[in-house]
C-alpha cells in the first residue's frame, strides 16, 4: 500500500468500537467529528464502529483514543496500530 500525501511521519490506527444498543448511528457521527479521526463507519460484526485515526505521534494517538472513549454510548475500544513495512 502506498502512503497517501501527508501521511509520512504520522501514526495511523484503526479503532474498533463497541457501543450501547441502538447508539451506533449517533456514535458513528460523533466519533467522525473527533479531531484526528479520518473516517468513521458503522459496521456489522463484534464491533459496531470502525474509525481510521491519524496522529503525529503515539502520545497524540492516545489522546484521540481517549476522546473517542469519552463519546457517550461507547462501551469498549480496541486500537490496532498500522505497521508500515
Amino acid at each position: 500500500m502506498e502512503q497517501e500525501e501527508g501521511e509520512e511521519g504520522m501514526v495511523e490506527a484503526f479503532v474498533l468500537i463497541q457501543v450501547e444498543m441502538a447508539q451506533g448511528r449517533r456514535v458513528t457521527e460523533e466519533v467522525g467529528g473527533v479531531s484526528g479521526v479520518q473516517l468513521s463507519q458503522f459496521v456489522t460484526g463484534p464491533y459496531d464502529v470502525v474509525a481510521r485515526v491519524q496522529a503525529p505521534d503515539v502520545d497524540a494517538l492516545g489522546k484521540v483514543v481517549d476522546e473517542i472513549q469519552r463519546v457517550p454510548g461507547v462501551t469498549r475500544t480496541l486500537t490496532c496500530t498500522v505497521i508500515r513495512l
